[in-house]
């Protein structure tokens, strides 16, 4: 199941940037942020998707939902600019952004290649 995080569940799961000028990611396994909105289309299609996605990792990788408008500071700190984007968290390395309603199989050459995770 996706989680949806606010800015204190975000700060200790993810990253703690009011303490770390430096990415330092604070969780045990790779993750993905989607940031969206509930007015956004296609964030809606691609929310089924997600939760799909985070039952084929179920304990490899941990879906996180941001809510942008109820988040917005978290939003500002990634510079969201569009909606939805994804932020790809793997473990040991810098995150990386992606714009738009992906398609699954999209979502998971993305898993496999940028958060180095198989099913």
């Amino acid at each position: 199941m996706t989680e949806l995080l606010t800015k204190e569940t975000f700060l200790e799961k993810v990253f703690n940037f009011e303490k770390n000028k430096e990415w330092k990611f604070e969780g045990e396994i790779p993750c993905i942020i989607d940031f969206y909105a509930d007015w956004c289309g296609p964030c809606k299609a691609v929310a089924p998707v997600l939760e799909e996605l985070s039952d084929d990792y179920k304990g490899k990788v941990n879906i996180y939902k941001v809510d942008t408008e109820a988040e917005q500071e978290l939003a500002a700190a990634f510079g969201i600019r569009s909606i939805p984007s994804m932020l790809f968290v793997p473990k040991g390395e810098e995150p990386q952004m992606a714009q738009g309603a992906l398609p699954k199989h999209d979502l998971e050459k993305i898993i496999t290649d940028v958060l180095k995770v198989s099913k």
